[in-house]
């Protein structure tokens, strides 16, 4: 299936490593201009190139998406490295481990600053412009724990429940536009700081090291799911590619959960 993607511009925020990374590559293969944004230089170059080199074209946008300036001139960089951006992939974001009664207010509203006002950020300064060309995706990469929190990610959990509400909202605010806003929530997935997380848990669960069984404990024991494995990066991937793709143009306003079947829902 041609997904019609060459030569879309896509902006995915916190590509340089994981699920975002992961997100660029799949994009890039189907022909997509992206750009990689981070805050960490000499990863966004490493990514470039690696993209680059297998004849995908990339550029760089750096800055916090939680400050406002900075949020403003990545947007403005990512604009000027293809002459404007069709694809907005929402990725980037922080995830702490703070126990409930340990988090205080002023924790819980920084991380909502930086897990759903970066979004804010960047589609007020993006989608006017898909809003002018009659065309555009935004997809926000949310989680499993927004409709099932864990008690040491509870700031966390809350901001991914706000994304997929964001996610509604501004579908229904763009109505007629051509522009779909849809979300993703991935479940637990094999990223390098998972892996260092799992490992660290091992000696606790009585799990073993071997990176074939560690998988298998912390699927059955950890985040039980029918699948029986975690996520990788690529499975997040491929969903986020079809979703930014024309032939995805009547999946609107909704959240797709990429988790295995680990959350107890059927919606």
């Amino acid at each position: 299936m041609d997904l019609q993607l060459q030569d879309k511009r896509v902006l995915i925020t916190g590509s340089t490593s994981g699920i975002g990374e992961a997100i660029a590559k799949a994009l890039a293969a189907e022909g997509a201009h992206v750009v990689i944004h981070g805050r960490r230089e000499a990863e966004a170059q490493r990514v470039v190139k690696e993209i680059e080199a297998t004849g995908g074209r990339a550029a760089i946008s750096l800055g916090d998406l939680s400050i406002d300036r900075e949020a403003e001139q990545a947007a403005e960089q990512s604009l000027a490295a293809f002459g404007g951006i069709d694809i907005l992939v929402n990725n980037a974001g922080a995830c702490p481990e703070t126990p409930w009664i340990e988090a205080g207010a002023a924790d819980w509203v920084k991380l909502y600053n930086q897990n759903v006002g970066s979004m804010v950020r960047l589609i007020n300064q993006l989608v006017p412009g898909m809003k002018e060309r009659g065309w555009g995706r935004v997809i926000a990469i949310a989680s499993g724990e927004a409709t099932m929190p864990v008690v040491t990610h509870a700031a966390y959990a809350a901001t991914k429940s706000a994304n997929l509400n964001l996610t509604v909202s501004l579908a229904k605010a763009l109505t007629g536009t051509g522009i779909t806003s849809n979300a993703i929530s991935p479940g637990l997935t094999l990223t390098p700081g998972v892996l260092q997380m799992l490992q660290g848990m091992a000696p606790n669960m009585g799990w073993s090291t071997d990176l074939v069984e560690l998988e298998q404990q912390a699927a059955k024991d950890f985040v039980p799911n029918p699948t029986g494995r975690l996520a990788r990066p690529q499975d997040i991937a491929d969903v986020v590619t079809f979703l930014a793709s024309p032939r995805s143009a009547y999946i609107n306003g909704t959240n797709i959960r990429v988790d295995g079947g680990l959350v107890p829902t059927v919606n």
